[in-house]
């Protein structure tokens, strides 16, 4: 069975609960996928399959991609993930849908967040900046980066200025607040990195769900 799904952010926006609180959630399109292929442990020592979302015109692929989802017997797509799962149970060409996220309470939302350029250390890092009296200057630089004796280098993970947002980030622990089954939407709690538009991976939270079986 396949816990995760390929999808888009569509935007944010604000629901009510039972008790009248308002809950801001995000809107995922999530889904409907499709699988291109299935890996199997016999032929490739791992079972995953691959899923592609969202179709594109074929004059924009590729020629050897063009092949692989002529294969499948699938229109070209735009974002094509791996995912684990029983290839055993799944077909070319089968569609995948939100359904998966029936009975599921939290997922994890794989995303690229947003990018902001070139970033100092206080936008980037949060760091307070020097004293601005006593004819400081160089009041928002970083200041010393290393040590004149041993080791008489930079350690590594040094935080230092550069390029802000733009990486792969997971958010973990959503909490699913609906599943539309019909527009294949999924409604979760709380902020998704990466713009409006933006391609995602939803899977179901492993974190959430053990710590769910340890309490009970």
């Amino acid at each position: 069975m396949l816990t995760s799904l390929l999808g888009k952010k569509i935007g944010m926006t604000q629901v009510t609960d039972g008790q009248g609180r308002v809950v801001p959630v995000t809107v995922l399109q999530a889904g409907p996928c499709e699988v291109l292929q299935v890996k199997t442990s016999q032929r490739d020592g791992y079972e995953a399959v691959q899923l592609g979302f969202d179709e594109k015109k074929a004059k924009n692929t590729t020629r050897p991609l063009e092949g692989h989802f002529a294969a499948a017997g699938v229109a070209p797509k735009r974002f094509v993930r791996e995912v684990p799962g029983d290839g055993a149970e799944h077909e070319p060409s089968e569609a995948v849908t939100v359904e998966i996220f029936n009975d599921v309470h939290f997922v994890d939302v794989i995303g690229t967040s947003k990018g902001k350029g070139f970033a100092g250390v206080m936008k980037r890092w949060g760091f307070a900046g020097h004293k601005a009296t006593h004819g400081a200057s160089g009041k928002r630089v970083l200041g010393s980066i290393g040590m004149s004796a041993w080791p008489s280098r930079v350690l590594r993970g040094k935080k230092m200025p550069g390029q802000m947002g733009n990486r792969r980030v997971m958010v973990k622990g959503l909490e699913v607040i609906k599943v539309d089954r019909e527009r294949n939407l999924l409604l979760v709690k709380g902020a998704v990195p990466g713009h409006n538009g933006s391609y995602v991976q939803i899977k179901r939270s492993v974190e959430r769900r053990k710590a769910r079986n340890k309490r009970h």
